[in-house]
């Protein structure tokens, strides 16, 4: 990812934002052929070696909840939806937060958009960006 100034990411190497479309970086095994989030260099499933790959940035909501209390080491503001997304083009299915936290808003199925953005301000006044899955009102 790109960094802007004041600005930057609560992880290296999980998710680009470079050409505006965002992505997240997973692993793809070059022998069972299985994707992973976060990306690794060895498959979690076979133990073959992987190589990085952009997925997203549209899925499928498959499962969902609300947090409504921020747990151990959370900075970011509550409530915030918590699911499953399975990912359009690539079969993944990544746990991940949603922009959404009104449980009348969300069902299994519905159409989900990866985002990019502040989740909070550190101590020295840097954005803190992080990725979500927002509803995809097409």
């Amino acid at each position: 990812m790109t960094a802007l100034a004041g600005t930057r990411p609560i992880a290296p190497g999980l998710f680009v934002n470079d050409d505006g479309t965002p992505r997240l970086v997973a692993g793809r095994c070059h022998d069972c052929q299985q994707p992973h989030f976060p990306e690794a260099a060895t498959c979690p499933y076979c133990g073959g070696a992987c190589e990085p790959t952009m997925v997203g940035p549209r899925g499928q909501l498959r499962l969902f909840t609300v947090v409504r209390r921020a747990p151990p080491g959370y900075l970011g503001p509550v409530p915030y939806g918590f699911g499953v997304v399975a990912l359009d083009e690539c079969g993944l299915e990544v746990i991940s937060r949603l922009t959404e936290a009104d449980l009348t808003r969300l069902h299994p199925g519905l159409p989900m958009r990866l985002e990019i953005g502040p989740l909070y301000t550190d101590d020295d006044g840097c954005d803190v960006v992080s990725w979500a899955f927002a509803v995809h009102e097409s």
